[in-house]
């Protein structure tokens, strides 16, 4: 699981830490104080920080460790029966939508209620098995209970993406570097603009398109984003035979969880409503296509209104080195995005929506981000630092802006986007990296 770096400790005799820390590629590499960040950044765009002093960034630091604390010691049995609870209510739906599938096939005054009541019933099951169970679990949330069923090393979920590769990609490399440019690849996973200081190529043009097909199909982007697909291609030609052997063993393994995913949906199902005798068969099939593509859209939507919304900031390469506590849980606060709703909807969203307080203690049990969210705020209103939050309509309005919007080159003096697109195109056409080539 990914926590915040450790407290540096010295001796009497050195200033030197003494100890790595948690995450060792953030632990402290002075013992002297950060300078003060400047008024703006390399872009020029303003700095959000730049009016706390290092220790007001420690002293948040500290205010949070307190906080993280309090709620480790009072985590117990209520906090288990949450857990249980939620896993049986989804299995129980899971089960009773797939009994009502098997009698899709049956009209009622022209309708299918079967079909209708079962795809509504999976998608709903899929979606928290998902996000508020599996995700979760996953991030070691529930290990404190010692229960195996219920464990980060033990879970694999309903999803194309081997439950190994995407803990290694999401919960190591993405809370680890959460929004710096160069560093977290979920960033707009590669195929997004979603921050203006992201450098503009040609094939960014298309990427409202690119953001529909990952939507609809976002467990496989998971699944080929987890198994670093993109970097493989761009790189195998200069990789030793061990890093291409290894590529291989991960990518057999993706393809497996994938044909298993496939035949329980699209085989197994199908073919045990055929023993109904109510032509359901079909209609299973059609089912669980639908129950899939909603639960991959849901998760689409939750995750880049978590990540990607106006008001999130991103950082540079440089800005994390010698990154100490207090500059980890703050580069969290900017860099995430909350969602308002009922309680319905954050236990539909994993609690996801709680976005913020997620990226600042990702193994805390997600029942408890509601109770501590009203203290994050207040925090960070005390420290003058913007705290994003909006209904699920502003946040999904803002993000589909945002992919828009920074499809097209940033505006310049002296020429006009049109102009930029056309001149990136010539240099494509004449095989000059124009595609590629930043602006």
């Amino acid at each position: 699981m990914t926590l915040a770096p450790e407290r540096t400790r010295t001796t009497p005799t050195t200033s030197a830490p003494t100890t790595p820390g948690i995450n060792s590629r953030l632990s402290v590499t002075s013992a002297e104080p950060r300078p003060q960040r400047p008024e703006f950044k390399k872009s020029g765009r303003p700095n959000p920080a730049a009016h706390l002093s290092a220790e007001q960034i420690e002293e948040i630091g500290r205010e949070l460790d307190a906080l993280r604390q309090e709620v480790l010691d009072s985590r117990g049995a209520k906090d288990a029966a949450y857990i249980r609870k939620v896993i049986k209510t989804q299995r129980y739906i899971e089960m009773g939508s797939r009994a009502a599938l098997l009698f899709s096939g049956v009209k009622v005054k022209g309708v299918r209620p079967m079909w209708w009541l079962g795809t509504a019933g999976l998608s709903v099951a899929k979606i928290l098995e998902n996000m508020e169970i599996g995700h979760n679990v996953m991030h070691g949330q529930w290990d404190w209970m010692r229960d195996p069923k219920i464990h980060s090393t033990a879970w694999e979920w309903d999803n194309a993406s081997p439950s190994s590769q995407w803990k290694h990609s999401h919960n190591e490399i993405h809370h680890t570097f959460t929004n710096v440019l160069g560093r977290d690849n979920d960033l707009g996973y590669g195929i997004l603009r979603v921050d203006e200081d992201q450098k503009w190529t040609l094939f960014y043009l298309f990427q409202p398109i690119w953001h529909v097909a990952n939507a609809l199909l976002f467990e496989y982007s998971i699944a080929a984003y987890d198994l670093e697909l993109g970097g493989y291609l761009a790189k195998k030609n200069r990789m030793s035979d061990e890093d291409k052997a290894k590529f291989r063993a991960d990518a057999q393994e993706v393809v497996t969880k994938i044909k298993r995913q496939a035949t329980k949906d699209y085989l197994v199902h199908p073919a045990m409503a055929a023993a109904t005798f109510t032509g359901s068969t079909r209609h299973t099939l059609t089912a669980n296509i639908v129950a899939n593509l909603v639960r991959n859209v849901w998760t689409n939507t939750v995750i880049i209104c978590g990540h990607f919304p106006p008001g999130i900031e991103t950082f540079e390469k440089a800005s994390i080195e010698g990154e100490t506590r207090g500059d980890w849980y703050l580069r969290q606060m900017l860099g995430s995005g909350n969602i308002s709703g009922s309680k319905a909807m954050h236990v539909m969203t994993g609690n996801l929506s709680h976005q913020i307080e997620h990226h600042l203690f990702p193994d805390l049990p997600s029942n408890r981000y509601a109770e501590i969210a009203p203290r994050i705020r207040d925090l960070m209103d005390r420290n003058d630092l913007k705290y994003v939050s909006g209904n699920l309509a502003k946040q999904v309005g803002g993000v589909y802006w945002k992919v828009v919007e920074l499809s097209l080159p940033p505006k310049r003096e002296g020429t006009t986007r049109r102009a930029t697109i056309l001149r990136a195109a010539k240099r494509a056409v004449r095989g000059k990296g124009g595609a590629g080539r930043r602006y």
